[in-house]
């Protein structure tokens, strides 16, 4: 399949999406395969709730069109002429909707051949997208496997999982070329000079998908005396969250913990805030820490930069970071842990 034949698939599937998130089709039998599983799909992963399910296509729709697919690529001249294909064996997550889906684009934009061990939490959203595109260009049929099992008769490896799960990929997969990816943890830089829109659009970074992806703000840098009232003001819209009953059960026991240890903390309903270095928060808890200037929370960010995925602030002083509300809106250039997927197969 040539590279102009791929691109047109997937901006095809695209415009589908993003038809559907605008609730534009009614006589597709894709459509109504996928309102079904947007639907139910919280029997099997509760966390997969159907508005975040919506999120999660409406954000891959936005991100495929013509356009940014292009741009994308222009980085690549050379995969207009690539001719052979190697196998790529990819073990994805299942924390968020759809989350395996770059790994997906990105093995077979490139003209790889894509065969995955799906999570069990996440892998009817990925069986629609590969039957749609095997129904776009028959040719995909070709190119896309899924594993009940092990992985086996792959030429190179991409598997994400936790920090213990990543210590057994790199015993098994070690000796072929990979990308393993770790936890990683997003924060956001406040400046006290944030309006309530600002505020608002970074309640989006910390709560969607109940902040269980690796883009969600799970620290807070604010100055030396930072007055927390605005801040829980504008998050107020996300107290529905305390409805949902595993949320609830997570904020419940860490909020428990907090009282029966004694432990300072701020707690407005439904999120409990809590000083501390650390950058991984449990669910139902935001860590922040203070800071006497931006250059302290620099030399952090440089520090830690492994454990980072994003940053989210609107100071120029910070350094690669990206406006409040962007956090679950990533283009298809922003690769997860700043590795370069399509560089890395080209290089195979």
């Amino acid at each position: 399949m040539e590279l102009t034949e791929r691109i047109e698939s997937f901006a095809r599937l695209g415009k589908f999406l993003r038809d559907f998130s605008e609730n534009k089709i009614t006589d597709s039998p894709f459509s109504e395969k996928l309102t079904h599983i947007v639907q139910n799909d919280h029997i099997y992963n509760p966390w997969f709730t159907e508005q975040n399910i919506r999120q999660a296509i409406s954000a891959i729709g936005n991100s495929l069109t013509d356009k940014n697919i292009k741009k994308w690529l222009s980085a690549y001249p050379e995969l207009a002429k690539k001719t052979n294909s190697k196998k790529i064996g990819v073990v994805t997550a299942g924390n968020l909707p759809l989350v395996g889906f770059h790994d997906l684009i990105s093995v077979l934009i490139s003209g790889n051949i894509f065969i995955a061990k799906l999570s069990s939490k996440d892998n009817r959203l990925m069986q629609f997208i590969s039957d749609f595109l095997k129904n776009d260009n028959k040719e995909f049929g070709k190119l896309i496997f899924f594993e009940e099992n092990q992985l086996k008769n792959f030429d190179a490896i991409i598997a994400t999982g936790s920090n213990n799960t990543s210590r057994y990929f790199e015993y098994y997969f070690g000796k072929y070329p990979h990308i393993i990816r770790r936890n990683r943890n997003s924060t956001a830089v406040l400046t006290g000079n944030e309006n309530n829109n600002q505020l608002k659009f970074l309640a989006d970074d910390i709560f969607q998908y109940f902040g269980l992806g690796c883009r969600n703000v799970s620290k807070l840098f604010v100055p030396e005396g930072y007055p927390f009232d605005l801040f829980f003001e504008n998050i107020k819209h996300y107290q529905h969250l305390y409805n949902h009953n595993k949320y609830a059960n997570n904020y419940d026991y860490n909020r428990s913990v907090f009282l029966m240890n004694q432990i300072s903390h701020l707690d407005n309903g439904f999120i409990l805030l809590k000083e501390d270095i650390q950058m991984a928060s449990p669910i139902g808890v935001i860590y922040f820490e203070y800071y006497k200037n931006l250059n302290h929370v620099n030399e952090f960010i440089q520090l830690n930069k492994n454990q980072i995925q994003c940053i989210v602030s609107e100071s120029n002083q910070i350094k690669n970071a990206i406006p409040f509300g962007k956090a679950q809106q990533p283009e298809l250039w922003d690769y997860a842990d700043n590795v370069d997927i399509v560089e890395f197969l080209l290089n195979l």
